[in-house]
């Protein structure tokens, strides 16, 4: 069926509207444009101004320029994953009061795209080339709930002091980075974030300091050797911890102590012995929340030498996965 053919079979329905474009709509005004796989190599023009979802995915669009979007100030959603895009004009999404998802994962930025719309709940920029993250670049954000920037060539020293300066968010990931360390400025409100895959070497005293909202925190497939003393103690209302895929030698010291904590992520270390108190405190008061899920399997414990009262906070023993270790 040919494009054309496409649209007018959808026009009845006054939901979905298939490119290409210019369009032609008999009466009622779709609710969602789709672009994708078109092979565009710039936004289309004629978008119905009632349009609340543009997906424009794969495809060749290299720029957005100033009038793009414009007179499109109900859209809710839109979709950039997949093109080719380098340059934003900083009065691109001027015209997008009331956009609330922007996908623009897998392009060519080298930046946070400027005068965001201030009604944005969620970002995804992963896989793209930013490298520096300036001041102020996520600024008058107040509604952002997710921010995913991931696969991004950023290292510690590509965020600005004030980056994040003001922004309250439920979820942020910086994974498939550049990262070394736990940046010292990111949003202090998040209670889950994510910096799995990076080359984080340790977790020192520092570090947490400004998170103590975290219930979640993945640190997963980096290469932590050491968490200093005390640094767990900064985060007390931690829920669940990812430190698989490092190379710790050792149980981290202080989870006796983390009241709510009820996963940790282990495996895939070079943790060779399980002590007696290294997860549960001596006085069962102590702990608020029991475990539901510990794994230490693919680590050179032998599992039949630890003894049982280890692991006498957790609610359940099928949540204890050993297994077996290969060099």
């Amino acid at each position: 069926m040919r494009d054309e053919e496409k649209a007018q079979g959808n026009r009845g329905s006054g939901r979905l509207l298939i490119c290409p474009l210019p369009l032609r709509v008999a009466s009622a005004t779709p609710e969602v444009v789709q672009c994708s796989d078109l092979g565009l190599t710039e936004v289309p023009k004629s978008i119905p101004a009632d349009t609340k979802l543009l997906d424009l995915q794969n495809n060749r669009i290299t720029e957005l320029k100033e009038n793009d979007f414009k007179g499109l100030s109900n859209l809710y959603a839109l979709s950039l994953v997949n093109n080719k895009i380098s340059k934003v004009h900083p009065k691109a999404f001027v015209p997008l009061k009331h956009m609330q998802k922007l996908y623009f994962s897998r392009n060519l930025l080298t930046g946070v795209p400027k005068n965001l719309p201030s009604s944005l709940v969620e970002l995804r920029i992963h896989e793209n080339r930013i490298k520096k993250v300036h001041e102020g670049a996520f600024s008058e954000l107040g509604s952002m709930n997710c921010i995913e920037m991931g696969g991004n060539p950023i290292q510690n020293s590509g965020f600005e002091p004030g980056a994040f300066k003001g922004l309250k968010l439920n979820y942020l990931r910086i994974s498939e980075a550049q990262l070394t360390g736990v940046p010292k400025d990111l949003p202090d409100q998040s209670p889950e974030l994510h910096l799995d895959h990076n080359q984080i070497q340790a977790i020192e005293l520092e570090d947490l300091s400004r998170y103590k909202h975290l219930y979640r925190l993945g640190l997963g497939f980096n290469h932590i050797r050491m968490i200093e003393n005390g640094s767990l103690a900064f985060v007390p209302r931690l829920r669940e911890l990812h430190l698989e895929n490092n190379r710790l030698t050792a149980i981290p010291k202080g989870l006796p102590d983390m009241k709510y904590l009820q996963v940790v992520y282990l495996h895939s270390n070079s943790i060779s012995k399980v002590g007696v108190d290294d997860f549960c405190p001596r006085g069962f008061g102590m702990k608020r929340s029991f475990y539901n899920g510990i794994s230490l399997y693919s680590n050179p414990v032998n599992y039949w030498e630890v003894q049982p009262a280890a692991f006498r906070c957790v609610s359940d023993r099928l949540g204890i996965q050993f297994g077996n270790y290969k060099k």
